[in-house]
């Protein structure tokens, strides 16, 4: 097993973070040359060892995620607008419409900066010589099944309704000779929880290949364990199937009835600052004081900063991986996709009282839409804990409040659980680092000589609603 606790314990304590200092300066040169010196002194701790090369990692992957020289981009951009002027796409880099980074004085551009452009910039989209047509998902405009779920709370007076039962087989598939031939493969695919009035009824179909290891019930980022070796030539694949019930949550809060948790020891693990990601800086703290302002409530409080955070636009994101502190990102940023907008809205509502925590997966359809997504729960008393999905955000059309502000106290059925917290171990534990440190929806894999990253291999996602 991999990890970098105690590092804040050990003589070098200051070192691993002067070296985060200088990658997210983007001097990389000079964060190498720090790596390198501590690798070749004798006296330098195993922890301090591995964070820095974690480091190490973390600026290969960076070069991945930001692969294009400014010549590229632009070349790019003008495969989309020919008429592409400099003035344009010096203004969209000025506003950080075009994502990139500074290394050892050079910029290089996000590989999602061209597309991201469009739906940041009106001015871009209006350039294109059609329209931009967007990926969204059917759960991101309000439809029938929002009338449902909210028709049966009303009727019933219940918040777990209109539930869905549903087939899935998730599958990974390793790049032939991505391991030497006879070197077994590892490898983790995420797997729900049972979550009582969420998601019920899981049921293990079946596994490829049929040995495997299902995580504890109490593993908070579960998955399915399985392994085989790799073949010459072939690539190295991984399946599991399963089915389960998902529940749609619908939680009508009167505002007035909300009052402050208190002083709650069961709560106090939501309520505080969780570097590297939940870390009340100034930054934040200003900008929630011009959001919330006096108000006092906790449920207006949330309703307010659930708004501005909505107000971000979704934006394909860099790997997790490669982030410092996801939520400073998101406040900066200009953009943010599922899980950066979640961990910034997390940390504005501990900071101001209120409980917080995650939750991760998938979501799916009736048809053949599937992608990675990330939301998570809030604690307001007397009601206990509630659902919010601010990257879904608020349906401002709605005429019903009960449909305007569903995500925030509800959750259609149409996505499964596999985390229900962040950056926490797998069972059995990963001995190299992980490629995705934060959440985990594609999975894992690894072998005796390292981890195997994003671009070694891949993954498949079906899901299918049972009548």
């Amino acid at each position: 097993m991999v990890s970098t606790a105690g590092v804040a314990d050990s003589p070098e304590a200051g070192l691993p973070t002067r070296v985060i200092a200088l990658v997210d300066a983007g001097d990389f040169r000079a964060a190498q040359q720090q790596i390198d010196a501590a690798i070749a002194a004798a006296d330098t701790g195993v922890d301090t060892l591995t964070a820095l090369e974690f480091q190490r990692e973390r600026m290969r992957r960076i070069r991945l995620d930001f692969p294009l020289t400014e010549a590229e981009a632009k070349r790019k951009l003008r495969e989309r607008i020919p008429d592409l002027r400099d003035d344009e796409f010096d203004a969209w880099k000025q506003a950080d419409q075009l994502e990139h980074v500074v290394i050892d004085g050079q910029p290089y551009y996000f590989n999602r900066s061209i597309s991201n452009l469009f739906r940041l910039s009106p001015q871009a989209a209006a350039r294109l010589p059609k329209p931009v047509v967007r990926n969204d998902g059917p759960m991101e405009q309000a439809n029938a099944y929002h009338d449902e779920a909210l028709r049966q709370a009303r009727d019933t007076g219940k918040t777990s309704v209109a539930p869905r039962r549903v087939r899935v087989t998730q599958s990974i598939i390793v790049n032939a000779d991505a391991v030497p031939a006879g070197e077994t493969v590892r490898a983790w695919i995420p797997y729900p929880r049972a979550l009582p009035d969420q998601q019920e009824g899981i049921a293990f179909v079946a596994s490829q290949p049929a040995r495997h290891t299902i995580a504890p019930e109490s593993t908070m980022q579960r998955t399915v364990y399985l392994e085989k070796p790799a073949q010459a030539g072939q690539p190295t694949e991984f399946s599991i199937t399963y089915e389960l019930t998902v529940f749609g949550q619908v939680h009508r809060i009167d505002p007035d009835k909300v009052v402050a948790v208190g002083n709650r020891p069961d709560l106090a693990p939501y309520l505080g600052e969780r570097p590297p990601h939940i870390v009340f800086t100034d930054d934040m703290r200003r900008f929630s004081r011009e959001v919330v302002g006096d108000e006092t409530n906790p449920y207006r409080i949330a309703r307010k900063l659930y708004a501005a955070v909505d107000r971000t636009p979704w934006a394909g994101a860099r790997e997790y991986s490669t982030l410092s502190n996801i939520s400073d990102y998101a406040l900066h940023a200009g953009h943010a996709d599922c899980g950066q907008q979640t961990l910034l809205l997390m940390t504005l509502l501990r900071l101001n009282g209120i409980p917080a925590r995650w939750q991760s997966g998938m979501v799916y359809s009736d048809g053949d839409y599937d992608n990675l997504h990330d939301w998570g729960w809030l604690y307001l008393a007397p009601y206990g804990w509630v659902p919010m999905d601010v990257t879904t955000g608020q349906f401002k059309d709605a005429k019903d409040p009960g449909i305007e502000w569903f995500y925030l106290g509800g959750l259609d059925a149409y996505r499964i659980a596999f985390n229900d917290d962040y950056g926490t171990e797998l069972v059995p534990a990963k001995r190299h680092f992980r490629s995705e440190t934060v959440d985990s929806q594609r999975g894992e894999v690894e072998w005796s000589g390292g981890n195997l990253y994003f671009d070694q291999w891949d993954y498949r996602f079906e899901a299918k609603v049972l009548p």
